[in-house]
């Protein structure tokens, strides 16, 4: 009898056009948080793309002993900011092609996160690079790193 009921509620709700979604007010994470404020380095920044390059160099040699590592970023670009919505955790997402010592061109998807540095004191970022993700830590072909 519960089930019917709880079918019949979530499909008046479907017709009268509320979701789940909507069903709550919208507050932006840095009126809830003061450690929030919203603000994120751009995505061509050089501390981002250091960040990044660091990483993989560092992920290559140690998890996968390639020697691969990013000698050029080009067409760094947004493709979105806030884009789960404003009342999670600030995330700027980037996509870039990334030239790598294999002289070979890859897309690279990547974003920036208010407070996912080192212990949550700065931005930190998370990347995936196409056909680099071994484990498919970000689905397939990246998926996951990109809104």
């Amino acid at each position: 009898m519960m089930k019917i009921l709880t079918a019949s509620l979530w499909m008046c709700a479907a017709l009268l056009g509320v979701s789940a979604a909507t069903a709550r007010p919208l507050v932006p994470a840095e009126q809830r948080d003061a450690h929030y404020t919203g603000l994120l380095p751009f995505c061509d920044h050089p501390r981002v793309l250091a960040e990044i390059n660091s990483a993989f160099r560092s992920r290559e040699n140690n998890e996968w002993s390639s020697g691969l590592s990013i000698v050029g970023f080009q067409y760094m670009h947004e493709i979105g900011y806030r884009s789960t919505g404003v009342d999670y955790t600030p995330r700027r997402y980037c996509r870039a092609l990334v030239f790598l010592s294999d002289h070979k061109a890859r897309d690279m998807s990547y974003s920036i996160g208010e407070r996912d540095g080192v212990i949550g004191l700065s931005w930190g970022t998370e990347w995936c690079i196409s056909g680099l993700d071994r484990n498919y830590a970000f689905g397939l072909d990246c998926r996951s790193a990109r809104p």
